[in-house]
């Protein structure tokens, strides 16, 4: 642009006279374009979601002929994304030509103007070959940014799905100055907590209890009752509205996360195992646990019987999430798990909800073995496998009820009666 002021200003300014015009076709592309890939992203994980649910639950689908219905439904997913695309295709086909069109309008006027100009003798006509030269230089450049322009509005579609998910608020602050946990014991206390996920709906109301280091505490309600909400207070998944948490009377709040959650293991209904190996599952990859420890954490809640039985022992592959084991055996790697880690305190989660029969003596033997001189707080809708639990807290509408132990409870006759009435009815309770 300079060299073509300084050859013929009047000339340039016809030429640059295209350049708004450019640069509002780019900003209008920009819009557009923006919030269709938004769009393309949205169908995408729409679609990959439909797809891993559906192909997880195929048995479920195939086994209520749901085959066809289903089917209408992906079609219908996979055309919204389809239509979207088709538009991000169309926007582009559009901005590109677009580009050459105001190319060419840049050239015509030179050549117009300039023309002109030569016939009447004001301008030579080797400038205004020049002119038309640079701007051939000029648009060929953007053309190719036409181009990657498209590439790059596809990359910041992606990459807001990616910063949005970045820049979510931490429920959980960390403290400034956070109060080491040393030499913990296992005793865990509640005080007057109160906790709610949305605004003033509380879940949890005035809980306070006290466990003792070494005790085994179950805490039983109907579903909704606020059971799984005291564990995610107690492992600071979430910060309680009121009250206090302590663990060996250190307030939790003080103290770091990853540090508090050294000291404590949890057992879940549902598995988790990762791809890799059975030795990888127990340590997870923990560098730290030696093999030895890995071993000795599976005879103790008896998974050796069965991992000796596997054709690599413990270097087998594990599928992903366990897919080549039983339901019993994934648990078993679960015990073993959270004892190789030798926690203080153990959570045991409906651990043994969604076992047979058969399974659930040898877990029962695990969870004893397991349970052998830590603090332990158990959740369960069976009442059978919490009996011998030193304290039982009966939950309802998230408020402590009762408190006692079995037959402490019994005699009150109240939920926890109630409960052991609906379970057992064709049984006579004995007090």
């Amino acid at each position: 642009f300079v060299f073509m002021i300084l050859m013929s200003f009047d000339l340039a300014l016809v030429t640059m006279s295209v350049v708004p015009v450019l640069i509002y076709a780019t900003f209008l592309f920009r819009k557009k374009v923006r919030a269709n890939y938004r769009d393309v992203r949205k169908h995408l994980a729409r679609l990959n979601s439909y797809m891993q649910e559906h192909i997880s639950g195929m048995s479920v689908v195939q086994m209520f002929n749901k085959e066809e219905k289903e089917f209408e439904k992906f079609k219908s997913i996979n055309k919204d994304y389809r239509d979207a695309n088709i538009q991000a295709v169309f926007y582009h086909a559009v901005f590109y030509p677009a580009v050459e069109l105001i190319s060419s309008i840049a050239v015509g006027l030179i050549i117009w103007y300039g023309g002109g100009e030569v016939v009447r003798n004001n301008l030579s006509l080797g400038v205004l070959f020049a002119f038309i030269q640079y701007t051939e230089m000029f648009f060929r450049p953007v053309r190719d940014l036409a181009e990657k322009y498209n590439i790059f509005q596809t990359g910041m579609a992606s990459s807001e799905r990616i910063f949005k998910l970045l820049d979510t608020k931490i429920f959980v602050k960390q403290p400034e100055n956070p109060i080491p946990l040393k030499d913990v014991k296992g005793k865990v206390e509640f005080r007057n907590v109160w906790f709610a996920y949305n605004d003033e709906e509380y879940v949890l109301k005035d809980i306070s209890f006290l466990i003792n280091p070494g005790e085994s505490v179950a805490i039983v309600g109907a579903t909704g009752a606020g059971k799984s909400s005291i564990i995610n207070l107690l492992l600071r998944f979430y910060d309680i509205n009121k009250g206090q948490i302590l663990i060996d009377d250190v307030d939790i709040s003080q103290v770091d996360e990853k540090e508090l959650r050294r000291h404590i293991a949890l057992v879940l209904q549902d598995v988790i195992l990762f791809s890799g190996d059975v030795k990888s599952n127990i340590n997870l990859w923990n560098e730290e646990i030696p093999f030895e420890k890995i071993v000795e954490a599976a005879k103790i809640v008896g998974a050796d019987q069965f991992i000796e039985k596997l054709p690599k022992k413990f270097d087998e592959e594990v599928k992903e999430r366990g897919a080549t084991l039983s339901l019993g055996q994934k648990q078993l790697i679960s015990f073993a798990r959270a004892l190789a880690y030798d926690p203080k305190i153990l959570i045991l989660d409906e651990a043994t909800a969604s076992i047979d029969t058969e399974s659930e003596k040898m877990i029962q033997q695990a969870i004893t073995k397991l349970l052998k001189g830590r603090t332990s707080i158990v959740i369960a809708h069976r009442l059978s496998t919490i009996q011998n639990s030193d304290k039982i807290i009966v939950l309802h509408k998230g408020q402590i009820r009762e408190m006692g132990t079995h037959y402490e409870l019994l005699e009150k006759k109240g939920i926890y009666y109630r409960l052991y009435q609906l379970q057992y009815k064709d049984q006579e309770i004995k007090v």
